[in-house]
């Protein structure tokens, strides 16, 4: 029997690299739900060492991170900022066509 994996592991693999990274949060972007992009950002900070590891990273509060990246999350702009940063990604805005 072959074993396989689950798909989050493979894809908390996968977002170990930053260009994948930047591609998955860029397609919960496009997705009407801007809820879905906080998920995303979870999942990139769980292929980076965990909630635990971005709230070292940005000096939030643990437990506010995981409520800040749930589905009712809201994060303040600069938190969102700080994040980013920790996870070595950059935010860049475009026209809107």
């Amino acid at each position: 029997m072959v074993k396989t994996r689950s798909y989050q592991k493979a894809l908390i693999e996968r977002l170990k690299d930053p260009k994948e990274a930047a591609a998955y949060l860029n397609a919960a972007l496009e997705d009407d739900d801007l809820r879905v992009f906080l998920v995303a950002l979870r999942d990139i900070a769980e292929a980076h060492g965990g909630i635990s590891y971005l709230a070292r990273e940005t000096r939030l509060n643990r437990e506010s991170l995981y409520r800040t990246l749930s589905k009712q999350g809201n994060p303040t702009i600069i938190n969102l900022f700080h994040m980013l940063d920790a996870l070595g990604l950059e935010l860049n805005l475009k026209p809107a066509i």
